[in-house]
């Protein structure tokens, strides 16, 4: 699916993608927390996300000019299902704009496309997403968007890393256990 907004126009991400993509989110990861991720296990998970879009959807948008089209930022959807509205929300996760290209309504063109797909999608109840607390920047950003703090704290329980192999197998699984 294409749309257009403004001179950006928003697709469907692909596998030629995956490198820009994983460069995306190394950036965005260390701008937001100043965390360095392992390139093989980001370039795996971005790819695995790309293959299967049951696990991940993501979009590219591009800056359309005289000279084409150039790749100015990126976002990737995730579903989760909500028993209480008997829906599914879709996660905007991995959000990254270049400096170069912020302030140029790429992200509003982003943001803009998939609250167009998530309308038109019979089912999906809203669009969430979360945000490291003193990420001021991007929370008035998304403010000015229309979204909402809806008031809840986020926790985790992280596991050890596991290889996830194409296909859903888990590597070194005795039990051929598959990721669904």
């Amino acid at each position: 699916m294409l749309s257009e907004d403004g001179g950006i126009r928003v697709r469907d991400a692909a596998l030629a993608d995956a490198e820009r993509l994983t460069a995306w989110a190394a950036a965005m990861a260390w701008e937001t927390e100043r965390r360095r991720l392992d390139p093989d296990t980001l370039g795996r998970g971005v790819r695995l996300g790309l293959e299967d879009p049951a696990r991940a959807r993501y979009f590219v948008a591009e800056r359309v000019g005289e000279s084409g089209a150039v790749p100015a930022g990126t976002l990737m959807l995730t579903r989760e299902w909500s028993d209480w509205r008997a829906g599914e929300w879709w996660w905007i996760q991995s959000v990254y704009v270049p400096p170069a290209c912020r302030r140029l309504g790429v992200l509003r063109a982003l943001y803009a496309h998939v609250l167009g797909l998530a309308r038109s999608a019979p089912g999906v109840c809203g669009l969430r997403l979360y945000v490291a607390r003193d990420n001021r920047a991007a929370q008035e950003a998304y403010a000015r968007l229309g979204m909402q703090d809806p008031g809840y704290s986020m926790f985790e329980a992280e596991l050890p890393p596991q290889r996830i192999l194409p296909h859903g197998t888990v590597e070194g699984s005795s039990s051929g256990a598959r990721v669904r």
